[in-house]
């Protein structure tokens, strides 16, 4: 892995981690974070970008199309690519944040509530 990867992804571990039930694996041999066994988001190969679900992909890409992006393989998937040494903190965990309610159990949700209002 290249040194601009490692950097993102001690950036990426630090956003994933703070949502519960976060793990991360290998996909397509890069490494990845899964909620419920349900993928969230990856590195890219290239080790400069990062595949993420969104609901949102055409609404962020129109936005800010210097920072999301996707290409023909994802068209048919509710993923878009985002260029992270494009993208801020707060985008990052705003887009982690999202993905991770869509994909996330019942159960973790309430315990995430929970603990923001604590």
């Amino acid at each position: 892995m290249q040194i601009d990867a490692l950097a993102h992804m001690d950036r990426l571990r630090e956003i994933a981690f703070s949502f519960p039930g976060i793990t991360e694996a290998s996909c397509y041999g890069t490494p990845a974070f899964y909620v419920n066994k349900k993928l969230l988001a990856r590195l890219k190969e290239d080790g400069l970008s990062l595949v993420i679900y969104t609901g949102d992909r055409e609404a962020l890409i129109d936005s800010e199309p210097a920072i999301y992006f996707v290409t023909d393989h994802y068209r048919n998937y509710p993923m878009m690519l985002v260029r992270l040494g494009a993208a801020t903190q707060k985008q990052l965990r705003d887009l982690f944040q999202s993905a991770w309610q869509a994909r996330a159990s019942k159960k973790l949700l309430k315990d995430y509530e929970k603990r923001k209002d604590q």
